[in-house]
Order: structure tokens, then sequence, then C-alpha cells
């Protein structure tokens, strides 16, 4: 390592745990019903925007951590710019469970509906953007950060399909101005396909 360069150990460390108090928290705004008299069941199916909203939330989480996790397969150093656009993304994440709630409580509000949608929309087009700006720092350059092995001609490629993410976030986030269901449904959409398997960064290394 050169003069200004550091392994990722602990920035892989601390990401993880923030991620991890950050996909904790979204449970635990979850509040268990006081019926005072009134059908559980009933309440229960009242709560089903906490409970969906719990849902997308976590598993968008989830895929951030993983695209996380393989986008670190492939960067072996870090310096202080670096460690600061990390560190900005984790507070994108660490930022979710508030809008999160605030769609969830209001939902069923004609009033807050639209506002609550595109404070959480805003939110995800905030945490894909970050996690491009940390991407593109670590791989611009030629891979300033990469290992060795990384294939760089495939690089421009693979930082284009991240950009995927800030474009289909914003257009949900839009589409919430006309029809806020819509727009969460998109969201929930886009947690499912997130999680089918994808290539990633993986296709610019050689790892398997």
């Amino acid at each position: 390592m050169g003069s200004g360069w550091t392994d990722t150990a602990r920035l892989e460390t601390f990401s993880d745990g923030v991620i991890a108090i950050a996909i904790t928290l979204l449970i635990l705004e979850v509040k268990v019903p006081h019926v005072a008299g009134k059908d559980l069941g009933d309440v229960l199916r009242l709560q089903w925007p906490s409970f969906a909203a719990y849902v997308v939330s976590f598993v968008t989480i989830g895929v951030m951590w993983v695209n996380h996790h393989h986008m670190f397969r492939l960067i072996e150093r870090s310096n202080h710019t670096f460690l600061i656009l990390n560190v900005l993304f984790l507070m994108t994440i660490a930022f979710l469970p508030w809008p999160t709630v605030l769609v969830a409580t209001y939902i069923h509000d004609p009033d807050g509906r639209i506002v609550a949608t595109v404070a959480y929309g805003a939110t995800m087009v905030a945490v894909a953007i970050m996690f491009n700006v940390v991407w593109g720092y670590a791989a611009a350059r030629g891979g300033r950060l990469l290992i060795p092995e990384v294939d760089r001609a495939t690089l421009p490629r693979v930082s284009r399909s991240y950009l995927v993410g800030p474009t289909v976030y914003g257009a949900a986030t839009l589409i919430a101005l006309i029809d806020p269901y819509i727009s969460l449904a998109v969201f929930a959409a886009l947690a499912l396909f997130w999680l089918l398997p994808r290539s990633g960064t993986r296709q610019a290394g050689t790892l398997s």
C-alpha cells in the first residue's frame, strides 16, 4: 500500500454494522397493536401498509448489502475520499427506516400519501446514487482502487449497468405524483427484481 492508501477491512466491518442496524430498525417500527376490545384480525389487516413497507425496504437494503459485498470483492484498497463517500452512502441506508414508517403511516391519508411516497422514493434515489458514486470513484482512472485481476475493459459497462438503479427509482418516484399506489407497486416489483441472480461487478473480474 502506498502512502495514504489503506485496506478495506475496517470499512467493510463498519458498513456491515450500519446496514445491519438499519435493517433491524425496520421491524422495530412495526408496532404491536393494542386492540382494546376490537378484533385483532381486523386490526392486523389494517396494518398491511406497515408489513408491506417493511418487506420492500428490508429486501431493498438486503440487496444493497449483497451488491456492496460483491463490489468489495473487487476493491482492495481505500483512501480518505473513498471512506467519506462510503459513509455518505451508509447515511442514506440508515435514513431509509424513517420514510418507510412515513409511507406506511400516511398511505391511507389522501392529503399525505403523495408527499410520503415521494419522500420514500427520493430516499431510494439517494441510496442508488450514492452506491453509484462509491463504485464510480473506486473504478475511475482505470480502476484505481480495484484488484489487479479486474478486466478494465468491462468497467464502463458495469458502471452503466449500475445507472439503472437511480433511473428506475427516479421514474417510480415521479409516478407517485400521479398515483402513489402504483408508485409503491413499482418499488415492490423492483425489490423482487433485484432479488434475481445478477452478474453485477463479478463480470468485471475473475471472481466466481
